[in-house]
């Protein structure tokens, strides 16, 4: 049966990575590494290993959401073949956009192109569209993948869709839903040894495609050419989308932090990309400005892998299919006020799900990314200064405990932990040609010791409050009586949140003062704001 009004489940394209000089190795693979799964995760502050079989993103889809994967052979000859509107929409298609690049498939192999691909994916997707009667269709890309995707929705769309009006930025909306992207380099690869060296000997040189990840050739196929007037190439971002092109609420990135599990060319990648890495993209080159994002604890790809990991399926299902979105935002925060100003504050942060065995989002300093707190100036206003924590997506049909009576609990629960840290540092090696370097003053220093530590427990009953918005309660830990488990703030008949912004149309505000043990260190006024956006479908 085909596309079905309604039906949040639109077909899947994955869009591999890339492949270097191993093209032929990754055409044997028939779902271009979708399909593969693993068997460890690192659990702890530790990081030591635990065994938890994770099946694949490819056979989850299938398993919780009921998606198909539809081969008979060949899948592109299946879809050609195929009558129009005949096939289900949920299904997951593989962009095989190497096979024409290998020699064990093709007597003429073509050189591997970045914008080829782009251009035959958008093919593949008119096609897709056709055959399942699916208005538009999410696209799930790894690596090198994502900025195929990207290169289709900011060039090769925008340059053969023209209407009465002339090109059009945002075209590519008309055919995708959602970009969900695995560690893709949004702002290339960077080293952080060789001081530029090895960047311009990859750039010039092209070894196996790689210069794709160079600013030059990103200017190229993300920057359609009717543009490059207005976009010149001095000043160029990969991590910016120009603000009328597709936009960025339909993104999402996911970044890993885990350098030391990623081994190709023996280590070398993760040595020489550095920590704040996942082996291969450095943090701040993994995520779109703006866009939705969340970090986690893996590696660009092995055993540890970002793709084959189970943090990485929970936040594509939830981008995907969840049903409310979820902002959490430090209000008010005044932190290191009534402190020594040569004091430097660091806040560990990570994101539980109830049902979930891993964190679906996390930032510490063991992981070299954590989120730095920067002091006001005397006389700024601590209003003008929110802090973003994280957004995330939450979604009732997601499995959930039973109560008692074997009935599933009402609500979705989620917990915010919270660690701030601070460091002394201490300049040393000044002179008059530099500004000297900083190292931790070690003096008083407590390794691993918090200033304060504490997790917010947040309860969201859907659809129960007015005009359909979700009603929440929450409670910090420090304040509970009792195991978290235990706390059950509707049966106890406890007061829900009070929505802040009652007058703002499609969302619900809550706040929650920080713990009053926490005032002095992050300001008396601090808060935790908690916005939820019930989530429409405009395909």
């Amino acid at each position: 049966m085909s596309y079905q009004p309604g039906d949040p489940r639109l077909p899947i394209i994955y869009v591999r990575g890339f492949a270097g000089g191993d093209i032929e190795g990754a055409v044997e693979d028939p779902f271009y590494g979708f399909s593969t799964g693993s068997v460890h995760v690192r659990a702890n502050r530790r990081g030591d290993p635990t065994f938890h079989q994770f099946e694949s993103p490819m056979l989850r889809l299938m398993s919780d959401m009921d998606y198909e994967v539809r081969v008979h052979g060949d899948q592109k000859r299946y879809l050609d073949q195929a009558p129009d509107q005949d096939i289900p929409a949920a299904t997951v298609w593989i962009h095989r956009f190497y096979d024409v690049s290998a020699s064990s498939i093709e007597d003429n192999p073509e050189r591997f192109s970045l914008e080829k691909a782009a251009i035959n994916l958008f093919g593949l997707i008119k096609l897709v569209r056709l055959k399942t009667g699916a208005p538009k269709v999410f696209l799930v890309a790894h690596s090198m993948g994502g900025l195929i995707c990207r290169c289709l929705l900011q060039r090769v769309i925008p340059e053969a869709e023209v209407d009465d009006e002339g090109h059009n930025l945002r075209a590519g909306e008309k055919y995708v839903a959602g970009l969900f992207t695995y560690a893709t380099p949004h702002g290339g690869i960077r080293f952080a040894v060789g001081g530029g060296f090895l960047e311009r000997l990859r750039d010039f040189t092209g070894l196996f495609g790689a210069d794709v990840f160079g600013p030059d050739r990103m200017y190229e196929y993300l920057t359609p050419e009717f543009q490059r007037g207005q976009q010149p190439r001095r000043g160029f971002n990969g991590t910016v989308i120009p603000e009328d092109g597709f936009s960025v609420s339909k993104i999402f990135c996911l970044a890993g932090s885990n350098p030391g599990d990623y081994k190709e060319l023996f280590g070398l990648s993760s040595r020489a990309v550095g920590a704040k890495s996942d082996g291969l993209v450095q943090l701040e080159n993994a995520v779109i400005k703006n866009a939705h994002s969340a970090i986690v604890h893996r590696s660009h790809g092995g055993r540890y892998g970002i793709v084959n990991s189970e943090e990485g399926y929970q936040n594509l299902n939830r981008f995907l299919f969840g049903d409310l979105q979820v902002r959490l935002d430090l209000i008010n925060a005044d932190v290191g006020r009534h402190d020594d100003p040569d004091l430097e504050f660091q806040l560990d942060l990570g994101l539980t799900i109830r049902g979930l065995p891993v964190l679906v989002h996390e930032q510490t300093a063991a992981h070299h990314c954590p989120i730095l707190v920067e002091r006001l100036e005397e006389g700024e206003d601590t209003v003008d200064h929110p802090r973003p924590l994280l957004t995330t997506f939450l979604s009732s049909a997601a499995p959930r405990p039973l109560d008692e009576d074997g009935n599933k609990v009402s609500t979705l629960r989620h917990v915010l932990n919270l660690r701030l840290m601070s460091i002394r540092e201490k300049e040393q090696n000044r002179n008059d040609d530099d500004d000297g370097e900083s190292s931790i003053d070690m003096r008083d220093h407590l390794e691993q010791t918090a200033d304060w530590e504490d997790a917010l427990v947040v309860d969201i009953l859907p659809g129960s409050g007015v005009a359909g918005l979700p009603q929440a309660w929450a409670a910090w830990t420090s304040t509970l009586e009792r195991p978290v488990r235990l706390w059950k703030p509707m049966e106890e008949a406890e007061k829900p949140l009070v929505d802040v912004e009652p007058d703002v149309e499609g969302l619900w505000v809550g706040e929650v003062p920080v713990p009053s043990m926490a005032n002095r260190l992050l300001g008396d006024n601090a808060l935790i704001r908690i916005t939820v956006i019930p989530r429409t479908r405009d395909f």
